[in-house]
């Protein structure tokens, strides 16, 4: 997948996992990193269950469990 579309991936990830955790985005950079990470984290967890998601929407819910997941450790992380 080409660098650009990591970008675009992860900017709409970050942002629809900032909206469904919290109520807004993070802004361009912020979504874009939490979007990354989230479809490396993702990738990660639908591995362990054998699930395998192909295409650009198949990546995108990838990463957006993966930021979601991020997001929630994340909270419980600043409230310990």
């Amino acid at each position: 997948m080409g660098f650009i579309a990591w970008l675009i991936i992860g900017g709409l990830a970050g942002w629809i996992a900032g909206n469904i955790m919290r109520g807004g985005g993070f802004g361009i950079l912020g979504n874009i990193g939490v979007g990354v990470v989230g479809a490396v984290l993702g990738g990660f967890l639908f591995s362990l269950l054998g699930l395998q998601a192909g295409g650009f929407i198949g990546s995108l819910v990838t990463a957006i469990v993966g930021a979601v997941v991020l997001l929630w450790i994340i909270s419980k992380v600043k409230s310990a």
